[in-house]
């Protein structure tokens, strides 16, 4: 069976293609697996979508629609001179995705089309979006899906448990808009039990941010330079805009994966140094708005946090790890995301049977109280646990820059554990042990403090490392998170060579907190597990605890020696199997971490 799934955003899309007997798989469309939804009219009335349409609005940029989703109200578009109905707009859109999967197909038909839309959507909307579909060449009923339930179809396909009666929190941050949902699952299927968005927040808005700081640190150098670039008179004014543009917005992507990056700017002006801290503080009140609005989303579903089986992230801003780190600190649960979060609606669609049955009964809260469930924008839609993988075949992997989120929004929210949900950095590291003085004793000979060498490392600190920074990528913070802000003296992030393509490993090492300290915020974590290992370690003259358990996609342990605040945190990520035991991941420790291994 042929099937062709299409995630239509605000500023891209991303087209998924199951033929042949084969898995589904990404579409690529000028190079790239998502393509830009732009739109532009040229003079003889032609549509011209994706980078083409990004080129020729370089010419005349009047004729240039960059989101034509955001216009799905308005009934019609004025491009130039030409007036282009919205449906036609969407759907040369869809038709060039439809050209590329016909032509991938070699004449065999499409048996099944598959539609996301925003879960807030009502009939008005879907129907827009079906006439889109159908021009576009579609067929007569493609079947339309809302984007929570798709992203929850893809958290389960990626070996997660749903069970009947669990519920999954989706954050989805997109190009232009911010949609949240609260996603039941029952016998019968997926329900959304409440949802909610901001239309003001996106990675069009952060792009705007960015540039916004960039001209404060130039635009004294010529101010009527800058405007021209802000507002273009000519062709050359156009084309330097769009660079820019381009520029920065590869910059704000550079900053989800290191501190610090450069934005080539045109002459007159200097080049612009921009900071993840930078970029974090233009964008934190906005991120912040979105956590709010999640948590309060919850509530609205009648459910708790914790009650939650997961909280998935989709959409390509979810990446920063600024985002992972607000959502733990808000909600004090772990978020999870993937390595293209991009593309996480698309295949979700594919792990959702287009039959839909009848409308589902309320479902039982945890906590004993019935919630009735919100009629979703289309009825809900069967599911079913995805078939085993054939073998060979991956899994979509949360590896790279995801291990690197997970480990940041784990430091944030053993934060929040630790500090009693206080909120104020000042406490961090204070509850239940008192600040280090400059120098304390350790068994063998150990002392905490000194100043810490180029990794990061103090003396004391690099003794409980071992040979980690050897063989291992050390830098100073909790992954991204400030050392004032992580809870510690000091504290630092080594990452470690992987043996698997499916797998990521960290340790974050800390100076100034207890295991003692920690613990707490590790139990909350494993929750009620059975399979958490407690133990004793010892070596180079150090010994300590350990406690070692698994969570949701990942394995957390924990160890820390008797007689000083220095401890070591591993999180160990592994989609590739069933993912590291308990076992596992004491057998490492012992094999590769602890001091003397």
């Amino acid at each position: 069976m042929n099937v062709l799934a299409i995630d239509l955003g605000t500023s891209s899309t991303v087209a998924v293609l199951s033929a042949f007997g084969r898995g589904p798989r990404v579409i690529e469309v000028d190079g790239s697996v998502t393509m830009s939804s732009a739109v532009f009219a040229g003079e003889d009335g032609t549509l011209v979508v994706g980078q083409d349409a990004e080129r020729r609005a370089r010419l005349d940029p009047a004729r240039f629609e960059p989101n034509p989703k955001r216009r799905i109200d308005d009934a019609t578009l004025l491009l130039g001179d030409t007036v282009v109905e919205v449906t036609d707009a969407l759907a040369a859109v869809l038709r060039r995705v439809a050209e590329e999967a016909h032509r991938q197909l070699a004449g065999q038909p499409l048996d099944h089309v598959r539609l996301s839309h925003p879960a807030r959507w009502g009939a008005t909307r879907q129907q827009l979006l079906r006439q889109a579909a159908v021009k576009a060449g579609l067929g007569p009923s493609p079947v339309l899906i809302p984007e929570p339930v798709a992203a929850a179809a893809h958290y389960a396909s990626l070996g997660r448990t749903l069970p009947p009666g669990s519920t999954l929190a989706v954050y989805d941050l997109g190009a232009g808009t911010f949609d949240c949902a609260v996603v039941g699952v029952t016998e019968r299927g997926f329900t959304v039990l409440a949802d909610n968005g901001l239309p003001d927040l996106g990675s069009l808005d952060i792009d705007q941010a960015l540039l916004e700081h960039v001209g404060r640190q130039v635009s004294h150098t010529d101010p009527a330079q800058w405007q021209r670039m802000l507002r273009p008179q000519s062709l050359a004014d156009r084309r330097i805009r769009r660079a820019l543009l381009q520029d920065v917005r590869e910059a704000k992507e550079t900053l989800s994966r290191h501190a610090h990056t450069e934005v080539p700017m045109p002459e007159p002006f200097d080049d612009v140094l921009v900071t993840r801290a930078e970029l974090e503080a233009l964008v934190r009140p906005n991120l912040l708005r979105s956590a709010e609005m999640l948590a309060a989303t919850i509530r609205d579903a009648g459910r708790t946090p914790q009650q939650l089986t997961g909280v998935y992230l989709v959409g390509g801003p979810s990446r920063m790890p600024l985002v992972a780190a607000l959502l733990a600190e808000q909600l004090g649960v772990l978020p999870t995301t993937q390595d293209q979060p991009e593309t996480a609606v698309a295949f979700g669609l594919h792990h959702v049977p287009a039959a839909p049955p009848p409308t589902p009964p309320a479902i039982p809260a945890i906590d004993g109280r019935t919630v009735p469930a919100m009629a979703p924008a289309t009825p809900p839609v069967a599911w079913q646990p995805p078939p085993p993988k054939p073998k060979g075949v991956r899994k979509p992997l949360l590896i790279g820059a995801g291990v690197g989120v997970l480990v940041a929004a784990l430091v944030i929210t053993l934060l929040a554990v630790t500090r009693g949900g206080s909120g104020d950095p000042a406490a961090a590291g204070t509850t239940g042990n008192a600040a280090l003085p400059s120098t304390q004793q350790v068994s063998a000979g150990c002392s905490t403090g000194g100043e810490p060498d180029s990794d990061g490392f103090t003396s004391c600190l690099r003794r409980l490392a071992g040979a980690v920074p050897d063989v291992g990528t050390c830098e100073r913070g909790g992954a991204g998170v400030p050392i004032q802000q992580a809870g510690a003296e000091n504290v630092v992030t080594c990452t470690l060579p992987s043996d698997s393509t499916t797998s990521g490993r960290s340790v974050v090492y800390y100076e100034g907190m207890s295991f003692d300290a920690l613990k707490p915020g590790i139990q909350s974590q494993l929750g009620t597990s059975d399979s958490a290992l407690e133990g004793r370690w010892s070596g180079d003259g150090l010994s300590g605890d350990y406690l070692a358990g698994t969570t949701t996609g990942m394995g957390i342990m924990l160890f820390g020696t008797d007689d000083a605040e220095i401890c070591g945190l591993l999180v160990w990520i592994d989609f590739g199997t069933d993912g590291p035991t308990p076992q596992d991941m004491v057998d490492y420790f012992e094999q590769s971490l602890k001091p003397g291994a």
